[in-house]
């Protein structure tokens, strides 16, 4: 297997060439260029093939038949590959331009793979009886399945459901949650050195092997690269956790560890040393699993205890529960004369402007005035989009509705126990995740009880249910879970994904939940998936 790259394709004796990509025109010009350069004159001649994953596209065939090598492609199929597991409670289609499309280009083809996606899961898991949904987006959605499951009625399947419920949530009904910065372990991993498919690229000098005597000449230069899932016991145990508690965990494991090594000097006999011998695979993995993570619980510590940390989230956690929402605030304004990177500004006006449901006319003209004069007109584009997908707007009702959500659904919680929390606001330290709450309360009591609220946020909400074949409705065995499926439509971050596994780990809660969602995110690569560069002018 290799990198996409323009210029020539790897020397391998091969029959046959097979393209896996997204249907982007971008990806078909470093497509046709590799094919242009084929030496046509070797032998044997390889064979092209083309894979198009999720869907074939009419609009990157046309551009590769443009290019003149449409026609060396032999097989030009499509690869449905819609929902990818990445834990045992995650999947996530990871289309990065989910929300962009969705919301700022009406464009729903994503809408469209995720209700295949959810077709899919059905034939093999049973059909999933309710389905809840908030948001315009989880409508079409809602909508799309029960078309498709229409127009084929041999899609009813006699397996026994595995998931009693489905909840529909569009990214737009809680804007706030990615703008703030995630206080979790695996959210903090995210938001300083950003997760991608699992795995984690880190700085080199914390994980180079220490050797006595030898004043560190040759450090390693290339980032070390980790694996981040629940196969891993102890990250399974210190992900979800907030950073404050994962020390204590670390220092416990660290004296369990020791004391399992110590053991050896006591084995006597035969048998005693040949179990000793049998753990010890285990044991060393156990220990160098911790190694890392006291190297990246170091390097997170090093920036949360900066002061720069904590004067962003300090200006966040005030935005959060409701305090000077409504003016222009000084530490943005300090951040912008020192030309702080713009992500961080943006994602904070961002953040002001949702917790006060947009800005007043004069704020929001002195924010834009200002960042555009300090890091230059051609992000106007980016204001533009910011402004349209509900980020950064005039608050046009003339009231504020943010407090009336906040006290109805306890979004912010003052006394907040970080090391054994009793509920989810322990993720951000103080702000409960919208997105969440509403999955809670749809547990317990039920939406009914929230009516109001609903109405406030975006879109519309509805319940749906599908029926079953007789003989297959669950009758449920006392002290037996539901489980229920979260699709977030639009993007999902750590902390709320640690917010619902809080929720079905906890004694009285009742209800498992596994998440799925378009794109694992945060708030730094989605505000970077809206910004528009705008090109100079070429003279």
């Amino acid at each position: 297997m290799f990198t996409l790259k323009p210029g020539r394709l790897p020397q391998a004796d091969v029959k046959n060439v097979i393209f896996f990509v997204r249907p982007k025109l971008e990806l078909m010009d470093i497509i046709a260029d590799n094919v242009l350069r084929e030496d046509r004159g070797r032998s044997p001649q390889r064979d092209f093939h083309i894979l198009f994953v999720p869907r074939r596209s009419l609009l990157c065939e046309q551009w590769l038949k443009e290019q003149g090598v449409l026609g060396s492609f032999i097989h030009r199929e499509q690869y449905s590959l819609d929902l990818i597991p990445f834990d045992g409670d995650l999947l996530s289609m990871e289309s990065e331009s989910a929300f962009k499309e969705c919301y700022l280009e009406s464009d729903q083809t994503t809408l469209y793979h995720a209700a295949k996606g959810l077709m899919t899961l059905q034939a093999l898991y049973g059909t999933i009886p309710q389905i809840f949904g908030k948001g315009e987006c989880a409508r079409h959605v809602a909508n799309m399945m029960i078309r498709m499951k229409r127009e084929f009625p041999g899609s009813q399947n006699s397996i026994f459901p595995v998931f009693d419920t489905l909840l529909l949530l569009d990214r737009n009904v809680d804007l706030l949650t990615p703008l703030a910065t995630q206080l979790t372990y695996e959210g903090l991993i995210d938001e300083i050195y950003g997760i991608q498919n699992t795995y984690v690229k880190l700085p080199p000098e914390k994980f180079a092997p220490k050797k006595q005597g030898e004043g560190g000449k040759d450090l390693p230069t290339e980032p070390k690269k980790l694996q981040l899932n629940s196969a891993e016991e102890l990250y399974a145990e210190i992900r979800d956790k907030n950073f404050n508690a994962v020390g204590s965990v670390l220092s416990k494991k660290a004296k369990i560890i020791s004391a399992a090594f110590e053991e050896r000097h006591h084995a006597k006999t035969v048998g005693e040393i040949k179990q000793f011998v049998s753990q010890l695979p285990h044991m060393q993995a156990a220990r160098s699993s911790l190694a890392n993570h006291t190297s990246i619980a170091e390097l997170i510590k090093d920036i949360t205890t900066s002061e720069d940390f904590f004067d962003n989230l300090t200006v966040e956690q005030e935005f959060m529960s409701g305090i000077d929402t409504d003016k222009v605030n000084n530490y943005i304004e300090d951040c912008i004369a020192q030309k702080h990177p713009l992500i961080k500004i943006l994602r904070l006006v961002c953040l002001q402007s949702v917790c006060n449901s947009g800005l007043k006319q004069k704020v929001l003209d002195h924010y834009k005035r200002e960042i555009l004069q300090t890091y230059g007109y051609e992000h106007i584009l980016t204001l533009n989009n910011l402004e349209k997908a509900g980020l950064l707007k005039p608050q046009t009702s003339g009231r504020n509705n943010y407090p009336t959500i906040r006290k109805t659904l306890r979004l912010w919680m003052d006394d907040v126990n970080e090391q054994n929390p009793n509920d989810i606001s322990y993720v951000y330290s103080g702000y409960a995740p919208l997105s969440v709450r509403l999955a809670q309360l749809l547990a317990r009591p039920g939406w009914r009880s929230i009516e109001e609220v609903l109405k406030m946020l975006p879109g519309p909400h509805f319940e749906e249910r599908q029926q079953l074949p007789t003989g297959l409705q669950k009758k449920r065995q006392h002290g037996e879970n539901r489980v229920t499926l979260v699709f977030f439509l639009g993007g999902v971050t750590y902390a709320e994904i640690a917010a619902l596994r809080f929720l079905s780990q906890m004694e009285d809660g009742g209800t498992e939940y596994v998440i799925a969602t378009t794109k694992l995110i945060n708030g730094t690569t989605w505000i970077k998936s809206l910004m528009e560069k705008l090109e100079p002018a070429p003279f």
